[in-house]
């Protein structure tokens, strides 16, 4: 009998699996800070095949986004425990091959099915606490999606805050800026069990989003903290030069990505 699910763990009808089958679909917000940093340090993020982004290679956005999301049978929808979960993640700019691609360099998630779903798309996705400010429409315990609406954000790993944001709008935007707007691309790796050095699982691929919508968008200006931990590297991004920042409704389907390169293990069939 051969083994169903679309990832681990496989099983005789495939219910274990934590994740179900794509298409996947998303709704939500999303608060974006660009900044600009200093391009060495993007570049040494980069496999050596990867080139820095012609214009502005050191540009540098940091995302936080809440999401809803199912797959195409829309039964999540009703069990919210498995549709609901926060990231944050850090983007930067390159090219292969002549084209210019979005790279997600370091990402946080606060739900397993979503760290892995990461991992099989090529992000790399790490546990850890994440909060943002949720805009309201009636009361005073949030902000309002209008000027003087103020926004705070954080991420923390390990029981070490990582970042912190805040986000103050000053009037409506028709973008979100430049920095997450190409395909993205990433690797997705594996070390062999061996545990030689070398990896059984070697790819470069690159994807993007189809059936998108955008809803109501904001610009703004924010300050950015980026703090040192003991198994972080993400300080070394030092903000040096303010961009701008964004809030907006988003939401999109994805389905499939293209392997671009591909490195296999030597001997394996």
């Amino acid at each position: 009998m051969s083994l169903k699910g679309f990832m681990f763990p496989r099983s005789a009808t495939g219910r274990a699996s934590l994740l179900p089958g794509t298409p996947w679909h998303y709704s939500g917000t999303m608060l974006t800070v660009e900044y600009r940093t200093h391009p060495e340090r993007v570049a040494e993020l980069l496999p050596g095949y990867l080139e820095p982004a012609d214009e502005d290679p050191g540009a540098v956005a940091v995302i936080w986004a809440e999401w809803q999301n199912c797959s195409d049978d829309y039964s999540e929808i009703l069990d919210p425990a498995r549709s609901q979960y926060k990231e944050a993640f850090v983007v930067v700019r390159c090219r292969y091959q002549g084209n210019t691609y979005s790279r997600c360099v370091y990402i946080w998630v606060d739900t397993d099915y979503a760290m892995v779903r990461g991992h099989y798309q090529g992000y790399p996705k790490k546990l850890a606490s994440i909060f943002v400010s949720r805009p309201i429409t009636v009361g005073q315990a949030g902000p309002r999606l209008e000027a003087g609406g103020r926004f705070g954000a954080s991420v923390a790993a390990y029981d070490h805050k990582l970042i912190h944001a805040t986000f103050e709008i000053t009037g409506e935007s028709d973008h979100a800026g430049f920095v997450n707007g190409h395909p993205m691309i990433h690797n997705r790796w594996m070390p062999a069990i061996e545990g030689d050095g070398r990896d059984s699982l070697d790819e470069l691929v690159t994807m993007r989003a189809y059936q998108g919508e955008v809803g109501r968008c904001f610009t703004g200006d924010f300050e950015l903290q980026l703090f040192d931990s003991p198994v972080e590297e993400l300080a070394q991004l030092e903000p040096l030069e303010k961009i701008s920042g964004y809030w907006r409704e988003v939401a999109f389907s994805w389905r499939s990505g293209t392997t671009l390169r591909r490195n296999s293990l030597p001997g394996l069939e």
